[in-house]
């Protein structure tokens, strides 16, 4: 059965206590539709629910919320099961069917999740200088020390992008400390002596759902384009990421607007520093 997220957007703000209710409800009805909602995601500030559920179509989704309490979703899209984990994992609920914070205690997660990637600068030159063994003991590096810090600092792998990473985090400041980590690690790793592998990083903010009918759509666009954009050991972030760390003992360089591949406008980004 097709999974599919539906989203609200509530002018003004939501309270979690009235979401409960109106899920509550959801649940009462669900199965005369085929339909069942598994968890709910609510920022209360900026108004917005997202709602996850099995249903044989998007309609039959809408018409539990039109039912039950006349709630009916701005927007609803079909994602493909494997990245609503990647991206949001298998988190846990409270009694009232809302999503919490991963590692957290009985806090309600507000759906915001930083999208991070890794790039492993002249990939294909590096197997043409170094002969495929030598290559491949760098990329198994890599990997091992990125998948390390994600496991240490709770980041989830999404996947394996050849010559990279791509991973989520429920904390924008976990993000930052695990892309730090990678760097400092990589620069000092014995295996490295020479420096040959080196690794740009790309990260942005986001909610699950923007303007792309996709999961994470423009956030994972950003993150894969400050990447690119990224110099070899450079960590590069949106500005939502800067935002978010306020306060959090982190270092950045504003490094302005910059035109990345696909936006029609500039987007500012920061640089971290991640020596110090």
């Amino acid at each position: 059965m097709p999974l599919y997220m539906d989203i609200h957007e509530i002018p003004g703000g939501v309270s979690a206590e009235d979401v409960a209710k109106a899920h509550a409800e959801d649940v009462k009805i669900e199965d005369k539709y085929g339909v069942h909602y598994h968890k709910y995601w609510v920022n209360e500030k900026a108004g917005k629910i997202f709602c996850l559920c099995h249903a044989p179509n998007a309609e039959a989704a809408v018409q539990v919320h039109r039912e039950a309490h006349g709630l009916v979703a701005d927007k609803v899209i079909e994602i493909q099961p494997e990245l609503a984990e990647g991206f949001l994992g298998g988190v846990e609920v409270n009694e009232m069917g809302a999503a919490l914070v991963p590692g957290a205690s009985n806090e309600r997660d507000p759906g915001i999740r930083t999208v991070l990637f890794t790039d492993i600068v002249d990939s294909i030159a590096l197997t043409q200088t170094l002969g495929d063994e030598a290559a491949m003991a760098l990329l198994d590096l890599h990997n091992t020390v990125v998948r390390n810090a994600l496991t240490n600092l709770g980041g989830r792998e999404v996947k394996h992008t050849g010559d990279g990473i791509m991973a989520s985090f429920a904390s924008a400041a976990g993000a930052v400390k695990c892309a730090s980590r990678v760097q400092r690690e990589l620069a000092e790793h014995e295996k490295n002596r020479d420096r040959s592998l080196k690794v740009r990083i790309g990260a942005a903010a986001g909610e699950p759902v923007e303007d792309h009918n996709d999961l994470f759509g423009c956030t994972v666009q950003l993150a894969a384009r400050l990447c690119a954009y990224a110099a070899p050991e450079q960590i590069l972030v949106s500005n939502a990421i800067a935002e978010l760390c306020l306060g959090k003992g982190f270092s950045f360089q504003d490094v302005g607007e910059v035109a990345l591949r696909g936006f029609s406008r500039p987007v500012r980004a920061h640089a971290v520093a991640w020596t110090s």
